[in-house]
């Protein structure tokens, strides 16, 4: 689903002194762990591909701290296709200890000042520190007006990973004193919002946190001195730690590397939880596995909710001609389970083009061609066929349009039968994904009472061009993902947020699509 993007994703790593040189470790020594964050932000690339960095940490240099961030892929940052060039990247980074970051932007611009990490130098060694920060602050607008108001603060960038930085300084200004554990547990007490952040100052201290509702995935592992973490589990599966090895970090928890040793405990406490389901529906790598959920499992628990529900419906008949197609590459799993439980054949009728670069490009116009480059229709599948053809989710719309209007003029298929492996998106996410206004949205165009009832969604088909259009049922998500709907956020499929901020945030965009103001909730505060 190309027109939907997450903000960010993060990795760290840490040889612990002491103690046998781990296994896991680079072929060049302890102190050439940052070696493998380059590794580990591959695995996570899907979870942006704008910008990538690197901080290390090495006692011995001049720089206790370096950062190395820019514009692009993983590959592109760190010149992965020109082995001199990245070895001498890897040779100016090196360290015992190290933080990564991958970059989709949901606010903030597209320039290399907002790739990440954020490194704050200073000459005490406590206040120099880096930071790589995954999510989005709902309180943002809040938070920014209290910094501007002291009148002793200057913000450079429109980004929330700016607020945290100066949160940490203001603390570490106050006192110096401060262990990195401490200074969150002060800044999070204001915070709202959606995170996983790892942090590295030059004491050589690390710090990863999630937040209190774990909204935010986060994964770590240790093996002896080596310690991992990362927004998915596939970062640390591959570098050779052991399944049984890798958990999720509970919200609210910290991991702190120090004077202490390492130890995990608590921050902040949290009444419930209300994991991102988005996560295993469209944005997690499907070999991760997040607070215990296989993503591909899960992914195929909605293909056969997908299957139960078009055995109840009935519309579509099935015959020798009727395929299963999915759109690549995150509903081959759903696509493949609702085929297996219909005996339809699944057919790969869409074939993705992985070298058509890029495409987090603004404007409806720009998607439109993205798409039509990215996706293109195998008539040698198509023709003739009564389709079915699986999407992950609809956000925009602008994707979907294309695709039916290419598998019926270049694939030649008969019938196109739109079934989506989730709930209509009738609300945005001021948690960290690129869906922020109302009026953006495909649903609720159609839903103006808030009921998806069959006549709603036959008008839905006949706009995007097919036959017909089905969504799966809220309920249908927890089932599949495996938890309970109030330990899930679900604010953009039900309107209801986790936070105070997030439904303050809701009021404001739903204010401003009534008024026809075509703000985001965040600016329309702002202002």
């Amino acid at each position: 689903m190309s027109e939907l993007r997450h903000e960010c994703g993060i990795a760290a790593v840490y040889h612990l002194p002491g103690g046998e040189r781990s296994p896991l470790c680079p072929e060049q020594g302890p102190e050439h762990v940052a070696r493998l964050i380059p590794r580990m932000l591959l695995d996570i690339q899907n979870r942006g591909q704008l910008s990538a960095g690197i901080t290390s940490y090495a006692p011995g240099r001049q720089q206790l701290l370096d950062t190395h961030r820019d514009l692009g892929t993983v590959t592109e940052v760190f010149r992965l296709s020109h082995r001199g060039k990245a070895e001498a990247l890897m040779q100016r980074y090196t360290g015992m200890a190290a933080i990564g970051h991958v970059r989709y932007a949901t606010c903030g611009a597209e320039d290399r000042s907002y790739a990440q990490p954020f490194e704050r130098h200073h000459l005490l060694k406590t206040k120099w520190f880096s930071f790589a920060f995954n999510g989005q602050l709902a309180n943002y607008p809040d938070l920014r007006q209290e910094l501007l108001a002291e009148g002793d603060h200057h913000l450079a960038r429109e980004t929330d990973t700016e607020i945290i930085m100066h949160e940490i300084s203001r603390e570490l200004s106050a006192d110096g004193r401060l262990e990195p554990f401490e200074v969150w547990q002060r800044v999070a007490r204001r915070f709202d919002g959606a995170y996983s952040l790892a942090l590295l100052n030059a004491m050589g201290e690390m710090l990863v946190v999630r937040d209190p509702l774990g909204i935010k995935p986060l994964c770590y592992a240790k093996e002896g001195p080596m310690f991992a973490a990362a927004s998915e589990s596939v970062a640390l599966l591959n570098l050779g730690f052991a399944p049984e090895s890798i958990k999720s970090l509970l919200p609210g928890q910290a991991i702190t590397i120090g004077k202490r040793g390492f130890e995990i405990r608590p921050f902040a406490s949290y009444a419930r939880r209300a994991h991102c389901f988005f996560e295993w529906i469209y944005f997690a790598n499907v070999a991760s596995t997040l607070d215990d959920r296989s993503v591909y499992l899960a992914r195929k628990q909605l293909g056969e909710e997908l299957a139960r529900q078009e055995r109840a419906l009935g519309l579509v008949p099935f015959d020798d001609d009727t395929i299963v197609v999915p759109v690549p590459d995150t509903s081959k799993a759903a696509a493949d389970a609702m085929a297996y439980a219909l005996r339809i054949p699944a057919m790969e009728g869409l074939i993705r083009n992985r070298y058509s670069g890029r495409t987090f490009i603004e404007g409806t116009t720009s998607r439109r061609r993205a798409a039509e480059t990215k996706y293109t229709p195998l008539r040698e599948v198509l023709e003739g066929k009564r389709v079915i053809l699986v999407e992950d989710s609809i956000v925009r719309s602008t994707t979907m349009k294309v695709l039916l209007s290419r598998i019926r003029e270049l694939g030649q298929a008969r019938e196109i039968h739109v079934r989506v492996a989730c709930p209509p998106i009738v609300a945005p996410c001021f948690y960290g994904i690129d869906m922020s206004t109302i009026g953006e949205l495909f649903a609720p165009k159609f839903m103006d009472d808030g009921e998806l009832t069959a006549e709603v969604q036959d008008r839905m088909a006949e706009t995007l061009g097919a036959d017909s259009l089905r969504y799966l049922p809220v309920e249908a998500i927890a089932r599949a993902v495996g938890f309970d709907h109030d330990q899930l956020c679900q604010a953009c499929i039900t309107g209801e947020y986790p936070t105070a901020a997030g439904q303050e945030l809701y009021q404001v965009a739903l204010n401003n699509v009534q008024n026809n103001i075509e703000r985001r909730a965040y600016e329309t505060l702002e202002r």
